[in-house]
């Protein structure tokens, strides 16, 4: 079961890849990460370290558990939540990134739980389970680093 669902993760995760067979080549050939655009299949929010553990602590224990993939930036200290593509940003806060369509992200394979900068703290389960970013921006602001709602969002 569990090389199963490490095929469909690899699967997942290197269709976001202009040649997803080169991705998987080039992660089978020991490469650290791939660059993989955003916007494809996931975006990423990308939040200074301190920050992204204690919102990644916050999500875990929520009825019933958020759950997506989670990459920790060990050389830039920034934890990214992968997040359904977005057309609007509404992400407008200091130290929170919202990489999109036109964004490059490195991304290790989802089976190496380690590496040299990048490591999963989280890694994708191959089911395409992605993180809600309205839970993701509720969990921001109680980890004490968001507004409740960005700039420019009507809170009606």
């Amino acid at each position: 079961m569990q090389r199963a669902m490490g095929k469909q993760a690899v699967e997942w995760l290197a269709a976001a890849a202009t040649d997803p067979r080169s991705c998987k080549r080039l992660w089978d050939q020991g490469a650290d990460a791939v660059l993989l655009e955003a916007g494809r299949v996931w975006d990423v929010l990308s939040v200074p370290e301190r920050l992204g553990l204690s919102t990644l602590d916050l999500l875990r224990r929520t009825e019933p558990p958020a759950s997506g993939p989670v990459l920790m930036n060990c050389g830039a200290r920034r934890v990214g939540f992968f997040i359904p593509p977005a057309p609007v940003t509404g992400w407008a806060w200091p130290g929170v990134r919202h990489a999109r369509r036109g964004s490059w992200v490195a991304v290790p394979p989802p089976y190496r739980s380690s590496g040299w900068r990048m490591e999963w703290l989280l890694p994708p389960d191959g089911t395409g389970a992605l993180y809600d970013p309205d839970v993701v921006r509720l969990a921001l602001h109680e980890a004490g680093g968001a507004p409740a709602v960005p700039a420019g969002v009507s809170r009606r």
